[in-house]
């Protein structure tokens, strides 16, 4: 990445699980009224928050036989196939990102409260947001009239960070004398 450009912000989100922590839809009807809801506050949020973002719903147990991808501006909306699981979804696209995750060229949160994702996202350099923490960030922005929050710096430390500048120079010597 070259200096001063800003990394892509990509925000992932598992759709059911941010339905699930309202706890207020009761019926196949419902649900569907409050996963369109959903798609139409996340147009909104990439909108006011400048990030791209990935709403995943999984059909685990439907009847869908092929993956679907549908674009609303900024959001892009996956249904994946029967069998799999958003869970699965979102870590392979996570394995897709890693590359540009650690050269700084992308920034990758998810959001779920899934602990186990938590972890195994975390483990492929995206950071983790629980579906509660998205619902009042998304209020937060929201109240602030649609204009964006200051974004929130990730903070990630790399080896080079750790050292000290005399080892890191010398180092870099050895690299060069090696090529």
């Amino acid at each position: 990445m070259s200096r001063g450009k800003a990394p892509e912000r990509v925000l992932i989100v598992d759709g059911y699980n941010v339905l699930n922590a309202r706890r207020h839809i009761t019926g196949a009807q419902q649900l569907a009224d409050a996963r369109d809801a959903l798609i139409r506050e996340m147009q909104d949020y990439a909108g006011y928050s400048g990030q791209r973002i990935v709403l995943v719903f999984d059909a685990w147990q439907g009847d869908r036989t092929t993956r679907s991808h549908e674009h609303y501006g900024s959001v892009e909306v996956v249904f994946t196939q029967k069998g799999e699981i958003a869970d699965h979804y979102i870590e392979r696209l996570c394995d897709e990102y890693a590359d540009k995750i650690e050269y700084r060229q992308m920034e990758v949160r998810v959001a779920t409260s899934d602990a186990l994702e938590q972890t195994i996202i975390l483990g492929r350099g995206a950071t983790r947001i629980s579906s509660r923490e998205l619902l009042r960030e998304m209020g937060e922005v929201r109240g602030l009239g649609g204009k964006p929050a200051a974004p929130k710096p990730v903070k990630r430390f790399t080896i080079e960070d750790r050292i000290s500048p005399n080892l890191l120079s010398q180092m870099r010597a050895m690299a060069k004398k090696e090529e």
